[in-house]
């Protein structure tokens, strides 16, 4: 008597639930980055560093935003490594609820007038947790896009990852601009708590519809034919470690991010400049609620063109814009910091910031495709991490100070075009083969047809 085991059931694309759940999971993580980077910039200096030095105070602030970075790619090594072995989804949920509950922790921390240098201390171990969590979720959250994507379409529906980035940005925003305005006794005591407590709602959200959302169809069919490999990050470095490091070069561009968002505020806010934090918010608000639109209308351009071009375009106008950004706000005009707000934030860096997720996913063959792109991302990170700090200490004296600042920017913006340069056009490669050229694993004599896969109502 014989008998007949099943073929395991491949899931279908669901790429509009994908698209979704990219997205809240990475409005919570761009909630909390910005959260934590505007405390940084404006409350952490006076409530958890000694008020001896204001400046070492703030300098220390802004380094306590750039060691959630040195977690990352450590974050990205063993969550890459769990993503590729066990599924993108179930790693994706834990990275959730990793980041959700140090940003609550962050919201019920003592200050150092309570328990002294233990309060920085408490505060850099809630940012490192906060940093393992975001080393594996947008890698995640685009291997999750990408596989679930139909063909010819997977930067539209990966972009998504960052629309999130945006919606959290903007939250994130309306949620501080009248904590900011609270007198400065409320603001230090109780006021910098509530956006942190908040998150609790994000997170919420963010699980429910991650947890309703199929393993893609890629992972679930390398598992049903045992193609899983053992220890990914090992064959990423040994097969596509030229991808990896120009991963790592292309991912600078998000210094531009940090330096805008961070350590733009940092300096208009200051007193050598003067203006009004509540209106430095709502510049930060304003240019990258506009992202919300351009960010799917250029990652739906590079689906059609291509994505190198899109991409260095988008490296080249961040560089030159940042100068009008930071020359802007040098002389105080509000309209004119707008207007450079729009044609860094809004346009140009929406080029890019939009397009990572799929330009970087694309490089690397399924089996290491989570290991090698969060690994590549989160060392180039770890510059963004620290350019604000870095920022403070190249600030000059006078009118012109911010020159040393705009000419590091544009420099790392440069970089990270040169690295688009050298990669691979991989827009009209079918997903099934992405990463043929370096891993045998996915050799085009046994790859599927690259015919669409059936797509599910998802």
């Amino acid at each position: 008597m014989s008998s007949t085991v099943p073929a395991p059931t491949i899931p279908q694309r669901m790429p509009r639930k994908a698209a979704a759940a990219a997205f809240v999971g990475s409005a919570l993580e761009y909630y909390d980055f910005f959260i934590y980077g505007a405390a940084a910039a404006l409350v952490f200096n006076h409530i958890f560093f000694s008020a001896a030095d204001p400046a070492i105070a703030t300098i220390a602030s802004l380094a306590t935003f750039g060691v959630g970075y040195v977690a990352r790619p450590f974050g990205g090594l063993i969550l890459g490594h769990f993503g590729d072995r066990i599924g993108r989804k179930r790693v994706l949920i834990l990275t959730l609820v990793i980041m959700g509950v140090a940003s609550l922790a962050i919201g019920f921390l003592p200050t150092y007038d309570q328990i002294g240098a233990f309060a920085p201390a408490l505060l850099v171990l809630c940012r490192l947790a906060q940093g393992f969590s975001a080393g594996g979720e947008a890698a995640g959250a685009s291997t999750l896009a990408i596989e679930h994507a139909p063909e010819h379409r997977r930067a539209f529906f990966s972009g998504f990852t960052m629309t999130g980035y945006a919606a959290g940005m903007v939250l994130a925003t309306i949620v501080f601009i009248p904590v900011a305005a609270l007198p400065e006794d409320q603001l230090y005591t109780w006021g910098w708590r509530v956006p942190f407590l908040l998150s609790a709602v994000v997170l919420v959200v963010a699980y429910i519809v991650r947890s309703r959302l199929d393993e893609t169809p890629v992972f679930a069919e390398a598992k049903s034919v045992a193609a899983v490999e053992r220890f990914p990050a090992a064959q990423v470095f040994r097969h596509q470690w030229r991808d990896v490091a120009r991963v790592l070069v292309c991912s600078l561009f998000a210094v531009t991010q940090t330096v805008f968002t961070v350590f733009g505020l940092a300096y208009a806010t200051s007193p050598a400049v003067g203006i009004d934090r509540g209106t430095m918010l709502w510049v930060a608000t304003v240019s990258i609620a506009g992202s919300l639109v351009t960010i799917p209308l250029f990652s739906a351009l590079s689906d059609r063109v291509g994505r190198r071009p899109v991409w260095i375009a988008g490296t080249l106008g961040s560089a030159a814009t940042i100068f009008l950004y930071f020359w802007a706000i040098s002389t105080g005009s509000i309209p004119l910091i707008f207007l450079g707000g729009f044609l860094n934030m809004t346009l140009f860096y929406s080029m890019v910031n939009g397009l990572w997720p799929s330009f970087f996913t694309e490089m690397f063959a399924a089996p290491v495709r989570y290991s090698g792109f969060a690994i590549g991302t989160q060392l180039g990170f770890l510059l963004a991490g620290f350019a604000p700090s870095i920022c403070y200490a190249l600030l000059g004296s006078g009118i012109d100070g911010w020159v040393p600042v705009a000419v590091f920017t544009a420099a790392t913006m440069v970089l990270s075009a040169i690295a688009a340069v050298t990669a691979r056009e991989t827009f009209r490669v079918p997903t099934a083969l992405l990463g043929a050229h370096a891993l045998r694993v996915a050799a085009p004599e046994t790859a599927p047809a690259a015919s669409p896969t059936t797509v599910g109502a998802g």
